[in-house]
């Protein structure tokens, strides 16, 4: 059984940064699509940032240039660096692993980020 927990998440000033880990249990970071979503008060979950199985990443026009994620391969973990934080980044992060693109995965149960001065 696949397991996935964030850790990182607290409160940051904007202009800051924080960096989310999730940790995988029950199977290899690296043959999975591994993926990072959002979900603000009132609002849909959404795409932040993702790196595929040939370590190819990919990101939401929102973020890019500010976030970076990255794969740990020994650690089975996958981190997600955030920079220049923004209040309109503030949102619940959650961690999802797929073999595929077709598959529905698993979920974290999520970390909430708030940017606030």
């Amino acid at each position: 059984q696949v397991q996935l927990v964030e850790s990182g998440g607290g409160l940051v000033q904007p202009g800051g940064s924080l960096r989310l880990s999730c940790a995988v249990s029950g199977d290899s970071v690296s043959l999975n699509v591994m993926g990072w979503y959002r979900q603000a008060p009132g609002k849909q979950r959404e795409f932040v940032a993702g790196i595929s199985s040939s370590g190819t990443k990919d990101y939401a026009d929102s973020v890019k240039g500010r976030f970076a994620v990255s794969r740990d391969n020994a650690r089975n973990m996958v981190d997600l660096q955030m920079n220049s934080l923004k209040p309109e980044d503030t949102a619940v992060y959650y961690c999802r692993a797929r073999r595929s693109v077709y598959l529905v995965g698993t979920w974290g149960r999520g970390t909430q980020v708030t940017v606030s001065a």
